[in-house]
């Protein structure tokens, strides 16, 4: 297969996005990531920019990496002074990076309104920031800033820049769509003009704000360009960057190009991932080949016939890419989502076809009601071993009370009192808490801790409510999704109701049972 270079600038483009913050050992961290999944190079920063990202090119050189080449980013010269006497030039040299991506302007609008010089200076710039690198053992890619929109506007001059960066030695030249305005159909055409023009190679670096980086980028390689830069989960300023875990399975799957190295594609997922939870975000359920809901069937047409072949609802298979298949069991379900729920949880159930039938019956009622869950897994694993008789609650509510109360200028102070059943013997406790629901979270603790002492392992991860339709006002019910851990295994439970404090009770006891259950199972 034939060889495209991958380009990941998460550590320094991605980072450019709202909200993306990266310390210089989330940055060691992702690089480690990175080089696992076989990327060729990693943009790591600018060094010229910010002490952090000096502190990180001292690092990574400590750092074994198996693939991956690290790079430096930055600019030419600025007008007026001479290579060797500006100082981001110099601190690449300092930074001892043995690759250095520097971009310049190939767009003449761009050069007369921002950097209000000449065009011979211009590329006098371009010329002598690449001969000064080179001088140095450096190998230097060009950046073209703004190249399309340059090229349509005046094509002489932004192929004139380009010339002149492979003249001085540069041994890639990129296209860059900055302002990520052009579409597919122009980027094939200008890509393979440029193709056809350069006796080095080419490379493309997207924009996502027309929604078609990914498209542009693979049409760039259609076209001929043989490098593609992007980042991880599309990050990005603004609309985000190429997405380059939808790029590299398109190319390397589809359109049989070699993209990575290593055995790299099975952990495209276990990176993406990573890379998000990282950077403290959430990585979008339907994101394209690494999501959590990527493979999720729903519908029972549609799982009968994955089950039968996954070819009639797939278009790859999701462990290429090291994702799993699941299959949801909601009110669009049949007996085929059930089958598969269950062999998938290695239990037992009915082969009953009426008594399957009934229980997706009462899932589907319960999603009337509010329910969904397809987020909640552990919740739904409670119901079904119920319906089996192989699971009863370890204990049962008597009632409890919450009081919320503010005095003044204090922060508001609650307190929860609750009545639990435990074999027979009713336990009366009270806490306090940062609200109500921690303070009912910590009243239920203390009367269930003594009985069950594995429950002090657990700890809360993430608690979400939903308004489930908002035309009943403040009296409509929520749907709590409470995310708990042990420090070994994670599990969602959920709860409805027309009141917050119920709902949220409802889902902290399927929590609680939900532990029980597997430390029993365990055992």
């Amino acid at each position: 297969m034939e060889k495209v270079i991958i380009y990941d600038t998460t550590l320094r483009d991605g980072t450019q996005g709202e909200g993306v913050s990266l310390s210089v050992q989330d940055k060691i961290n992702i690089t480690k990531k990175l080089d696992q999944l076989g990327v060729d190079f990693i943009e790591g920063g600018w060094p010229g920019s910010n002490p952090k990202d000096m502190d990180y090119f001292r690092d990574i050189k400590d750092i074994p990496l198996q693939f991956a080449k690290v790079v430096a980013f930055g600019s030419t010269r600025r007008a007026g002074i001479k290579a060797e006497e500006d100082v981001s030039l110099n601190k690449f040299v300092k930074s001892e990076v043995e690759y250095v991506t520097i971009f310049g302007k190939s767009w003449d609008f761009h050069v007369k309104e921002a950097l209000k010089v000449s065009l011979e200076e211009n590329l006098e710039m371009i010329e002598s920031s690449i001969h000064f690198l080179k001088g140095n053992g450096i190998h230097v890619f060009f950046d073209a800033e703004h190249f399309f929109d340059g090229f349509k506007e005046n094509k002489d001059y932004a192929l004139k820049a380009l010339k002149t960066a492979e003249k001085a030695g540069a041994e890639t030249v990129i296209l860059c769509d900055t302002n990520g305005g052009t579409l597919p159909y122009e980027v094939y055409d200008i890509v393979k003009e440029v193709v056809d023009a350069m006796n080095i190679p080419v490379g493309i670096h997207c924009h996502n704000d027309s929604e078609v980086a990914v498209a542009n980028s693979l049409m760039a390689v259609r076209a001929g360009a043989r490098q593609v830069q992007g980042t991880m989960n599309g990050l990005g300023e603004r609309c985000g960057n190429a997405n380059i875990t939808s790029i590299i399975p398109n190319l390397q799957i589809k359109m049989g190009f070699d993209c990575l190295n290593g055995n790299g594609l099975e952990h495209l997922t276990e990176a993406a991932r990573f890379v998000n939870e990282t950077a403290n975000l959430s990585l979008p359920n339907n994101q394209a080949f690494v999501g959590n809901s990527a493979f999720a069937h729903k519908a029972g047409i549609h799982v009968s016939a994955v089950l039968k072949n996954s070819k009639t609802y797939e278009h790859i298979d999701p462990e290429v890419v090291g994702n799993s298949r699941r299959v949801l069991v909601s009110e669009l379900s049949g007996a085929s989502n059930l089958q598969y729920r269950v062999k998938e949880m290695n239990v037992e159930f009915s082969e009953d076809r009426g008594v399957q039938r009934n229980f997706i019956s009462k899932i589907k009622q319960l999603e009337y009601e509010g329910y969904q869950f397809e987020g909640a897994e552990a919740s739904f694993e409670l119901l079904l071993k119920k319906e089996m008789g192989d699971f009863q609650p370890r204990f049962s509510l008597e009632s409890f009370n919450v009081v919320a109360n503010k005095r003044g200028v204090l922060p508001v102070y609650s307190e929860a009192s609750i009545k639990i059943k435990v074999d027979e013997e009713i336990f009366h406790t009270a806490a306090d808490g940062y609200g109500p629901v921690d303070a009912l979270d910590h009243s239920f603790r203390k009367a269930l801790e003594a009985f069950f002492p594995a429950l002090k392992d657990m700890h809360l991860v993430d608690y979400k409510v939903r308004v489930i339709d908002g035309k009943d006002g403040t009296s409509a019910k929520v749907r709590v999704l409470i995310e708990s851990s042990d420090g070994v295994n994670n599990w969602t439970t959920i709860g409805v109701s027309n009141d917050v404090i119920e709902a949220s009770w409802l889902a902290l006891a399927d929590s609680f049972n939900y532990k029980l259950l597997k430390d029993s199972e365990v055992k």
